[in-house]
Formats: C-alpha cells, structure tokens, sequence
C-alpha cells in the first residue's frame, strides 16, 4: 500500500449507523426528510416572519431567532449525514477523521447554545414580569444584541477548548459507536490518558448545566412569587402564558439530555441511545417551531386563514 493509501485509510473512520432494516430504510429515510424538511420551513419562516413584521420587533421574538437559527444548525449538522447513511448500499459507512471533530464541534455548540440562548430568554421574561415598567429601558435592541453575541461567543470557546482537547490526542481506534460524531466518540478512539478530557469534560457540564438550572430555578421561583404577591389575575395570566412556552421547551431538553446521559450507562441498550441521540437532534426543532410559532398571533391567523 502506498504512503498515500495508508494516509487516507488512516484518516478514515467507521462510524456506526442505525440498525434499520432494508424494508424499513426508505420509510425511515422518508419520514426524517419530511421532518428535516418542517424544521427547515418553520424555523426559517418564522425569522423571515419576525424580521419582516415591525409588531414582532420585540426582544423576546429578537431573542427566538437565535433559538430557530441554532435549531436549523443543529438539524442541519447531524440529519443529512443520518439521511445518506439510510439509503447508502454498503453497511460500512466512512468518515473523515477531519469532518469527525467538525460535527463533533457544531453538535456540542448546538446543545450549548440551547442552553445559553434559553437563559437570556428567562432574563426577558424576567424583567418583563417583575419589572415591567423598566422593560423597554433595560431590554432595548443594543441589549439584545449584546446577549445574543454573548451566549453563542461563550458556548463557542466552552465547546472550542473541549473538543481541541480531543483532538490533540493520537489515535488507536477508528470505530465510532454512534450515528453521529460527538466529543466522546472523538477521546474515545485514543489510548492515551483521557484524565485531562474527563476533568474539563466534567467541568464544562457543571459550568453550563449548574448555570442553566440555577438561573431557570431561581428566575422562575421569582416571577412566581411576584405572580402570587399580585392580585391581577389578567396580567398573572399573560404572564404565565408566555413563560410555559419557555419553560415547557427547557424541560423537555433537559429529559431528552438525561434520557441518552442514562442510556450511555447500559452498553446493551446501545441501539435505544443511538435513536435517542437522533431524536434528540430533532425533536427540540420541531417543538420550539410548534410551541413558539402558535404564541406569535400572526401565526396563528394564517393558520386559521389556511
């Protein structure tokens, strides 16, 4: 073999794609299409919807295009790739080592960026409840920009030192146990110490995790105690109706992370993972257009219209 040959079989690694059957493939493949194909269209309209309508130039809709745009990124990096897998002939499927660490990188920015942008959102509402007379002071647009470029540049560098740590590590193994590449699947091809990967990989769960649930908690304990201090039941409501949406989707992330977090201790429940792991790649899309689009009362007027 040429030292070309062996260079690129080198660089080459065997990623592992869901177990369907040849009968079942092009249901499954139509069915992930059709559903890549709504998470494009929602999402995507309904920034075009937001941008393009002044009564909707509102921080907290300003603030939802960041989670649609992450929504079609996050799609976009894992499900075309699981697309090819279900209709490729061989039952071998090969990726570069290289576009391994670059999906690896956009899927924990994706998750990370979910996080971030749905804190900032518990801040809008947040002020919009508990101090609704310095709303239009305090989230002005300059305010919105500041946040968003915030919650992705740090989730940029968080995921940035995480996988660089997986990366500078040499290579023993070529099989990847997932659909998709992710950081494990990139420390676990060595045979190197992973001590320093395991503590930042602990430490960045903690930072991001700990921070998100602390500030979803203590933001909502807020806006309930303010909610039942206040005898107004109209703006108790309205208050109410636009922070379940928020905290119907962060809840839902949350169990569908703790479900395939749960699923990687059971190595015999390795195929249920690995359709977890899609699912979760594509449910949080769906339901953030869902949830999101039926709030926004144009929305709903052209649906009603249809």
């Amino acid at each position: 073999m040429s030292l070309e040959n062996q260079t690129v079989a080198a660089d080459l690694l065997l990623l592992e794609a869901l177990k369907v059957s040849p009968q079942s493939s092009v249901a499954a493949f139509l069915l992930l299409l059709l559903i890549y194909i709504f998470i494009l269209v929602s999402n995507v309209g309904l920034v075009v919807l937001i941008f393009c309508s002044r009564s909707l130039q509102q921080p907290m809709y300003l603030l939802l295009t960041n989670m649609c745009i992450n929504d079609v990124f996050g799609a976009t990096v894992t499900v075309p790739h699981i697309l090819g897998d279900l209709l490729a002939v061989s039952s071998q499927r090969y990726i570069r080592y290289v576009d391994c660490a670059v999906q690896a990188f956009c899927v924990h920015l994706h998750a990370s960026v979910s996080h971030t942008v749905l804190m900032i959102m518990a801040f809008d509402r947040y002020v919009a409840v508990c101090n609704p007379l310095r709303y239009a002071a305090v989230m002005t647009n300059r305010t919105v920009v500041k946040l968003s470029a915030a919650a992705w540049t740090s989730a940029f560098v968080l995921v940035a030192i995480l996988v660089g740590l997986s990366v500078r590590l040499t290579r023993c193994r070529w099989v990847v146990f997932n659909p998709f590449c992710d950081n494990a699947s990139l420390f676990k091809l060595s045979c190197q110490s992973v001590l320093i990967n395991n503590i930042y990989g602990l430490g960045y769960t903690v930072v991001l995790l700990g921070s998100s649930i602390s500030s979803i908690t203590l933001t909502y304990l807020r806006i309930a105690v303010v909610c039942l201090s206040r005898k107004n039941h109209a703006l108790n409501r309205r208050a109410l109706q636009t922070c379940a949406s928020h905290l119907t989707v962060y809840v839902i992330m949350m169990v569908s992370a703790f479900i395939i977090v749960v699923l990687h201790r059971f190595p015999q429940l390795s195929e249920h993972r690995k359709v977890a792991s899609v699912l979760g790649h594509i449910t949080l899309p769906v339901l953030n257009a869902v949830i999101y689009g039926l709030q926004i009362k144009e929305v709903r007027q052209k649906i009603k219209a249809a």
